[in-house]
């Protein structure tokens, strides 16, 4: 079997840390160009402080860390010093949030611990034990030496085959019919064509522009981070990597000094134009700026007060990459087959990075699940220089902050907004933030059928305490922000009589063409080749059978479908596979859309339309065009809430005409985004990117309904023979207290699983939490305890679905 010929971009450690990963799984026709010298060659990672902390909020970058761990430990020594790393908490708040990642190192399996103040000073005298509530301490971190790492993977890379080709500036990216074929290459004045199946960005901070060269954005911004080194200080035993995160500092020890990095100055953006020259020495570093560390030091030597004794010297600001969202930028890019990015990558995670990305060129998927970090993530309004900046800069600043999971970005907004938004203001509507969609969360206009939920709880129920009703006594102080307890009444209005919902920032794709029902029917599992008017809810998976996501297909005509998808990766994965004939078209910006949910549902819509909207003449899972009032409607009979009801379609320039047509009968309730996942939780719909993803299988998922596994379909070869074949499930647990997802679930004292997605069930009312379980803890009755900021908190498996066994209420 030939291997493709590969061109990596930079010889950094990224760049040398895919070529050894890919020449390990065969593929020896390697060639890593660099326009600096060998191994320091003057990007990030000839100055990175070689800081590997493994635990983080997303499951994906823990094992990127863990794997760079394990990875250059085994180079030994030279390479890697598992020193262990301790974050120190000198304020409640930190405290509390060093409690949380204790959990996400449980549920993602790194080996952690708190420790007390005492502790924490024996492991690094020089803290002023009075400054120090406590902290959190992973024996397994350590320091990296980048290029020693770099250069010991490059070396292994060679033994196999593979060039590195020094002071080779990249000045072209060749390409024919949408494919590359080659990089052009300046060396010693003289100029030529390397030619390549498969070209991998690795330039790091250059990386905009090599993605120029081949006609491509790269949503990056480099920026200058501040490290210094204290005077000499008394001999001090080897301790961990320390981070003092209340004031953006992190410290490490050399020989008699310690280095002080810290992201607590002014965002230092840099411009391409602004890197230092081309095969200087250390392009990737500038000017120290003393003004800006200043404030820095002093933080510092509050902490520490021996560096008192002392002063800086050898700071630099040395320049890193950031990205809109925090996450690094792998993929293909999407107008030209065979160019890769592996971008925005830190020491911390280069390893990771490097393996994933060589599991998916050589066997078409990784086995850790990317979506977060995907190239095609990206909104075309993420794309723009001026938010790729803001975001950028926004991110340097919060890289130490407490985050948490519902927070917003506060600029710039509002970048997308539905047809609805003015009547969604005058609402009241606390707005939240995703994919740059302003999405409204609650109405305060709702606070009078909060009022009335109350009295009608108390009047209704032999349960005469108001808290069972709203779920606010089962949240802490975590749980109850972004969030309100009217939440409650517009699930009650849901269940009760009919609300409308905001369905806008769902993704739609418009697939045609003479062989569009083929193509859906080969790329999903489930039988989308019904007739026109029929719509299915099927899966997206890939080669090894892992869930790319989940889709609702509507058959509008013999060749035309509307795909509702999860977002960009969807689009581009259907562009991507669709042969010759087959269109795949973006509908959202031009179109908007309406849920209408609940029992009065069909009263409020059949009062405005010329639809027939009776369960006989409008069954579930079938579609119809028609009008309602004067605005032309696709109405869909599809509901991810479990109530009876429709998504109704439009332009988007009829959009607000159709709000104001439904909410003209005056029956209607404004429903929020907090109320919808309480109330799909409560049927067990999944939520795909939490709930799901590639690492998971549909049966796994619960999902064999969505599988019609006579056919043939992408990835159905991967799929366990039986449905039952699988060794662990997503399933319901009844809680205590509501927890915010990513919590470590334990059974007789051991770990055993993870919470996806979290919310109070409003209709039952009892705290749901979904979590990963293995086979033989799966059944309902089992017990279990969720670990909750180092709470515990009981709970127990529950049958599926909590609310409507019998799916009366939506098939009526």
């Amino acid at each position: 079997m030939s291997r493709p010929r590969l061109v990596i971009i930079g010889a950094g450690i990224v760049g040398c840390a895919l070529a050894d990963e890919l020449t390990e799984r065969g593929w020896t026709d390697v060639t890593v160009v660099d326009q600096g010298p060998l191994f320091a060659a003057g990007g990030s990672s000839s100055h990175a402080p070689g800081l590997v902390f493994q635990t983080n909020p997303s499951k994906t970058m823990t094992e990127f860390a863990a794997y760079t761990v394990r990875k250059y430990r085994e180079l030994g020594e030279r390479c890697f010093r598992q020193v262990g790393g301790l974050e120190v908490a000198t304020t409640p708040d930190r405290w509390a949030d060093l409690h949380r990642k204790a959990g996400w190192a449980e549920s993602w399996g790194v080996e952690a611990r708190l420790v007390d103040a005492e502790a924490s000073a024996r492991m690094w005298p020089l803290l002023d034990r009075d400054k120090v509530l406590g902290g959190f301490h992973v024996p397994g971190d350590g320091l990296a030496a980048a290029v020693a790492c770099g250069q010991a993977q490059a070396e292994r890379a060679m033994e196999r085959g593979a060039r590195f080709l020094a002071r080779h500036a990249v000045v072209g990216v060749e390409q024919r019919g949408g494919r590359v074929t080659g990089v052009a290459v300046r060396t010693s004045g003289e100029y030529r064509t390397i030619p390549a199946d498969v070209v991998v960005c690795a330039a790091g901070f250059w990386g905009p522009s090599i993605g120029k060269l081949a006609g491509l954005t790269v949503p990056l911004l480099p920026l200058a981070h501040q490290y210094a080194k204290s005077g000499p200080l008394a001999p001090q035993p080897d301790g961990p990597i320390l981070r003092h995160q209340d004031r953006d500092l992190y410290f490490r020890q050399h020989g008699d000094r310690i280095g002080i990095g810290s992201y607590a100055h002014r965002p230092m953006p840099v411009t391409q134009e602004e890197i230092g020259p081309k095969g200087t020495t250390m392009p990737s570093v500038q000017a120290f700026t003393e003004e800006d560390f200043d404030p820095a030091w002093r933080d510092a030597v509050e902490l520490l007060p021996a560096l008192a004794e002392t002063k800086y010297a050898d700071g630099i600001n040395g320049i890193f990459s950031f990205t809109p969202d925090g996450f690094p930028l792998i993929g293909e890019a999407p107008h030209l087959d065979g160019f890769w990015l592996a971008e925005a990558v830190w020491v911390t995670h280069s390893a990771g990075v490097a393996r994933a990305l060589a599991e998916v060129l050589v066997d078409g998927r990784s086995g850790i699940d990317l979506h977060e970090c995907e190239l095609s993530r990206f909104e075309a309004v993420q794309l723009a220089p001026a938010f790729v900046e803001e975001r950028g800069r926004q991110n340097f600043v919060e890289v130490y902050d407490i985050i948490h999971p519902l927070q917003p970005m506060e600029s710039p907004r509002p970048l997308r907004t539905s047809p609805f938004y003015a009547r969604q203001q005058e609402l009241g509507a606390f707005f939240l933030e995703a994919a740059g969609w302003e999405r409204p969360h609650w109405f305060e206009a709702n606070v009078l059928l909060l009022e009335e939920h109350v009295r009608r709880g108390r009047t209704d129920s032999a349960d005469t305490a108001v808290e069972p009703l709203l779920g606010a006594a089962q949240r802490d102080e975590w749980a109850a922000r972004y969030w309100s307890p009217v939440a409650a009444a517009e699930s009650d209005a849901t269940r009760e009589r009919v609300a409308l919902y905001d369905m806008t920032p769902l993704k739609r794709i418009e697939v045609s063409g003479p062989g569009a029902a083929a193509f859906l029917q080969r790329m999903t599992t489930n039988n989308v080749d019904k007739k026109p008017g029929s719509v299915t809810y099927t899966l997206l998976l890939d080669i090894k059978g892992g869930i790319r996501s989940d889709l609702t297909v509507a058959r509008l005509a013999e060749d035309r479908f509307q795909v509702g998808a999860n977002g960009n990766l969807d689009l581009d994965w259907l562009t991507r596979h669709a042969p010759g004939g087959v269109r795949v078209n973006d509908l959202t910006p031009g179109t908007c859309c309406v849920g209408v949910w609940g029992p009065l549902a069909r009263e409020l819509v059949q009062g405005l339309t010329d639809l027939d909207m009776s369960h006989e003449g409008f069954r579930y899972f079938t579609c119809k065009s028609g009008y309602v009032g004067q605005v032309p409607v696709l109405a869909m009979r599809v509901s991810y809430v479990g109530e009876l009801g429709w998504e109704l379609y439009t332009t988007a320039d009829m959009g607000l005409k159709l709000w104001d047509t439904l909410w003209s009968r005056g029956t209607a309730t404004a429903g929020g985004r907090a109320a919808f996942n309480s109330l799909r939780l409560e049927k067990g719909y999944r939520l795909w990117g939490v709930d799901m993803t590639t690492e998971h299988n549909p049966y796994e998922a619960g999902l064999a309904f969505a599988v019609k596994a006579d056919k043939d379909f992408y990835g159905h070869d991967a799929l366990p023979a039986s449905p039952s074949d699988i060794g662990r499930k997503l399933v319901p647990l009844l809680s205590a207290e509501v927890v915010m997802g990513k919590e470590p679930v334990r059974h007789d004292g051991r770990t055993v699983g993870y919470v996806t997605s979290a919310a109070y069930g409003h209709t039952i009312r009892r705290p749901i939490a979904y979590a990963w379980l293995p086979i033989e803890l799966a059944a309902p009755g089992t017990h279990v305890d969720i670990s909750y900021f180092g709470r515990r908190v009981p709970a127990e498996v529950a049958a599926e679905p909590l609310f409507d066994p019998g799916m009366e209420k939506i098939r009526r």
